[in-house]
């Protein structure tokens, strides 16, 4: 199973598990949806074959060395940078230690505990976030396989762990790029910052961070879109790619909230009218095919055009938006609106673990 198998595996199990759950699984699984899951994945065939791969896979993982950078090095780079491409091969080890996480929670075999548990000390105890969340963005999975077996990790490892994140969480809130005037203040940068914040907040129970990015979170829908359903990210970028990648963090935080009991962020409205849904569903007709776009034909940010001379897939102007690269926010949206569920199937082409995972957490199996 290659690693964007793998991806699209785990993908399906978070689409299976977002139902009622207590504060302490709000990022991960539940008792309960773990149960849901193990079930779906033993006797539905579509499920089953797919779960055998992943046991595969996730056996091989025992065999594994850690590989943590001190700090992730991805935005702003060109692919085929030397720094990148050593994040890159390093962060496969965040995928690793979810699978192994899951696999255990699954199975109850210790080994898969003891070994997701030596991956995320070994980040725990040399990486540090700087305050970019575009870099920190890439730790979600670490933060949901600390979520799914923080109940039986050691005292002296989980409190090495929790400080790491922790720290993630606090040197996002610090960071310069919060600052006023900023761009990275009011665009995508602040969405993944408030889901890095938001995620880290429940997973801990630490209910400043929580306050804090609920706050945020309201401001920045007030800031970033727009009340005909246009963000400021696609006006910025001229692509479809950037304001999928901002609605995609705010959905999640949406269904953490949701799981919490909180208020509804999906259907809210800032002062202005805008919201999480319009803002969905301006993006539905051209998923559908209604409606066409040519990807970065205006972009205001000269890196998109220096992707571009990179010969980056898909950054080149002019390019047609594909539905398919919506998934990621259909996967999310249809949490909050079932009728969306048709279009959503019509873009999945074969079941993952993180459709179900996230069809579980929304109590739609």
């Amino acid at each position: 199973m290659n690693r964007l198998t793998m991806r699209n595996f785990l993908a399906m199990c978070l689409f299976t598990m977002l139902s009622n759950a207590a504060l302490c699984q709000i990022v991960s699984l539940s008792a309960n949806e773990i149960k849901t899951l193990k079930s779906k994945l033993k006797t539905e065939n579509s499920y089953k074959e797919v779960n055998d791969q992943f046991e595969k896979t996730t056996a091989n993982y025992l065999n594994d060395v850690p590989n943590p950078v001190d700090t992730i090095l991805s935005e702003g780079l060109l692919q085929g940078h030397p720094k990148k491409v050593k994040t890159i091969r390093a962060l496969k080890d965040i995928d690793k230690m979810f699978a192994l996480a899951l696999q255990y929670r699954l199975s109850g075999e210790k080994s898969y505990l003891n070994k997701s548990s030596e991956f995320l000390l070994a980040w725990a105890n040399k990486n540090r976030g700087n305050g970019n969340p575009i870099n920190d963005t890439k730790i979600d999975k670490a933060v949901e396989a600390y979520d799914l077996i923080k109940k039986d990790i050691p005292t002296e490892s989980k409190k090495t762990i929790e400080n790491w994140l922790s720290e993630t969480a606090w040197a996002e809130i610090n960071s310069k790029r919060m600052n006023s005037g900023r761009g990275s203040a009011i665009n995508n940068w602040n969405a993944h910052r408030l889901k890095v914040v938001g995620e880290i907040g429940y997973a801990l129970g630490n209910q400043k961070l929580i306050d804090w990015m609920i706050a945020h979170l309201k401001t920045h829908i007030a800031i970033n879109l727009n009340a005909d359903g246009t963000s400021l990210d696609f006006k910025e970028r001229d692509a479809m790619h950037y304001h999928i990648y901002d609605l995609e963090p705010m959905l999640k935080l949406a269904i953490m909230i949701d799981r919490a009991k909180g208020p509804d962020f999906y259907s809210y409205e800032s002062p202005q009218g805008a919201s999480i849904k319009k803002s969905v569903e301006w993006l539905l007709p051209y998923i559908k095919g209604e409606k066409q776009h040519e990807e970065y034909v205006h972009t205001k940010v000269a890196f998109d055009r220096a992707r571009a001379k990179n010969n980056e897939a898909g950054f080149a102007p002019g390019t047609m938006f594909k539905p398919m690269l919506a998934l990621p926010v259909l996967q999310l949206s249809v949490y909050f609106d079932q009728s969306q569920k048709d279009l959503l199937a019509g873009l999945q082409q074969y079941e993952n673990v993180e459709r179900i995972i996230n069809r579980i957490k929304a109590g739609h199996d």
